[in-house]
């Protein structure tokens, strides 16, 4: 960054000067930062002309100008973020002009995610839906979008969708598929030390029941059947087996973060999803299972450049977080859970969990395919637990309520289907039968 300011300063002396210092002096000594290459010959005839700061994508094409105002983006998601970026990088960066700031984006995933978001959400509507998709193993974010700019940020309840880190960190803890427990409808911890933080607190509520949203009565459920029907009172039991504390570091190596920046909150209900969650970070830690337990740091811009052609990268930041052979586990899971949904058939393997939050107000999906991974939320912008959606209408049809597989679901799923459209087709590397089949010691009778 300190060649880069430099670079900023002594701009007018021309482009061998700059390119020479920073290949002097690359980033102040920083390790992770690299030697520029230079310009390309989109990037050049993009942004000098004019002196306006601009986006690419991926390619190198022009998405729009770039001015730090995100109002009248036609991205305003987007936007959003890379100013984030920038300002967490060099607040200085915002006030200059003729930037030119290539990003990760797809612009065909990007049409396609706002084309199914809008077929969904209005943007008149109070509901404010977003989608983010992400590479696997790369951490490249290709689309960001929103029904339209909300105020305070798209960050929500992430409902059931946050199961699957109670459930890889079962599985990694030696948990099979066909162990489980007797479950009724109500679950109450027995005492408040059923459940501890990480800094070994108790923080179990003896005195609050945990309700299911279908009535079975009591049974005994699996892992594999808990996850299916996303059953709460299943995995309040599997979270207290496990560990809170071990559920929520997973959540954390896996990619969660919460919406407002701050760690996440350790509470009781973690797997049930009652913490607001950024989505980008949804959809990475889906990406994280994807990519057999790789974590990549979610990435959207690559590099920035001036008109006259040095700049500095940003590369890719890249960790194993998890036995492959248990991310594959918890794939072969969710993709059943895929496959025996109404939501089956985007045309590759794919695996994925609704995100029905509590009394249905808020709404998420998340899934992914071997080489892509996406997250949709829905919520009232107007604050969701005074405006739950229930009997409401969003896209110009009637709900009677709105559950992770009926919006959300559907906008994955639209989406999804025309961004694999014409790509080379993967598969998932098959659970280990042998070490995660069957029951281990939770068996029934």
């Amino acid at each position: 960054m300190k060649a880069f300011l430099v670079f900023l300063g002594v701009a007018t002396l021309g482009a061998v000067v700059a390119v020479f210092l920073l290949l002097r002096n690359p980033a102040g000594g920083n390790v992770d930062e690299e030697p520029v290459a230079s310009v390309s010959t989109a990037a050049a005839s993009a942004s000098p002309a004019a002196r306006k700061s601009v986006l690419l994508d991926a390619e190198g094409a022009v998405i729009e100008e770039f001015s730090g105002d995100c109002a009248n983006s036609g991205y305003p998601y987007l936007c959003r973020y890379v100013k984030g970026r920038l300002l967490a990088e060099d607040p200085r960066l915002l006030t200059r002009d003729g930037l030119t700031i290539q990003t990760t984006i797809d612009q065909r995933l990007q049409r396609a995610a706002q084309q199914a978001v809008d077929a969904y959400v209005h943007r008149d509507d109070p509901q404010v839906a977003t989608q983010v998709m992400i590479v696997p193993g790369e951490g490249a974010v290709q689309a960001m979008v929103t029904s339209r700019d909300p105020a305070d940020g798209p960050g929500f309840q992430q409902g059931t969708t946050a199961m699957p880190y109670a459930l890889a960190a079962a599985l990694a803890a030696g948990v099979r598929y066909d162990d489980g427990f007797m479950v009724s409808d109500e679950y109450r911890p027995r005492s408040y030390s059923k459940f501890k933080d990480c800094a070994g607190r108790a923080v179990a509520d003896p005195t609050h029941s945990i309700h299911n949203r279908k009535k079975d009565g009591t049974r005994f459920v699996t892992l594999r059947s808990g996850t299916q029907d996303a059953v709460n009172t299943f995995y309040m039991q599997l979270q207290e087996k496990v560990g809170l504390c071990e559920t929520i570091r997973m959540a954390e190596r896996l990619g969660l973060r919460s919406a407002n920046g701050k760690p996440l909150q350790e509470f009781e209900t973690f797997a049930l999803g009652l913490i607001e969650a950024d989505p980008v970070s949804v959809a990475n830690s889906y990406a994280s299972l994807a990519a057999r337990g790789r974590f990549c740091e979610p990435r959207v811009i690559t590099e920035i450049r001036d008109g006259s052609g040095a700049g500095r990268p940003f590369p890719a930041h890249c960790v194993q977080v998890l036995d492959p052979a248990v991310a594959d586990a918890v794939t072969g899971v969710l993709a059943d859970v895929l496959a025996k949904s109404s939501l089956k058939g985007v045309g590759r393997e794919a695996a994925g969990m609704p995100g029905t939050g509590d009394i249905s107000r808020t709404a998420w999906y998340a899934g992914y395919t071997p080489g892509l991974a996406s997250a949709v939320s829905l919520g009232d912008s107007r604050g969701p637990v005074r405006h739950p959606m229930v009997d409401v209408t969003i896209g110009g049809r009637r709900y009677s309520h709105v559950d992770g597989t009926s919006v959300p679901g559907l906008i994955w799923k639209k989406a999804m289907t025309e961004a694999l459209r014409g790509t080379q087709e993967t598969r998932f590397v098959r659970p280990d039968a042998e070490r995660f089949g069957g029951c281990h010691d939770a068996c029934p009778n």
